[in-house]
């Protein structure tokens, strides 16, 4: 099981249902491939630095998950499919990133 974190812009037209619905199908997605979820962050409407699709925001979200490399495709080839998705990166994450996502979350929830 690799470590893997997924950050991904959503449409800022749609609803908070919608968008609600969408990261639990994709949470439910990973799930069912084997995963194991280690952490959701919802970063909410942001600006974006350069426009994308003619839209100048969108819904940021990230997932830190624990999964099998082969899942990651079918993964994204969901997102490409998706009209909702304006962006999405995944990265493969080491020991120091690992450590590093940790520290942050420790501190975000020290702030709350």
């Amino acid at each position: 099981m690799n470590h893997y974190e997924t950050v991904f812009i959503l449409n800022p037209v749609l609803s908070e249902t919608q968008i609600k619905e969408t990261v639990k199908k994709y949470e439910d997605f990973l799930v069912s491939r084997g995963a194991k979820m280690i952490s959701k962050e919802d970063w909410g409407l942001k600006k974006l630095a350069y426009p994308i699709q003619n839209k100048k925001s969108g819904f940021y979200h990230l997932f830190e998950y624990q999964v099998a490399g082969e899942a990651i495709e079918p993964l994204e080839l969901e997102f490409r499919r998706d009209e909702r998705f304006m962006r999405y990166l995944t990265v493969a994450m080491d020991k120091h990133a690992v450590a590093w996502a940790e520290r942050r979350r420790e501190k975000l929830k020290q702030k709350a």
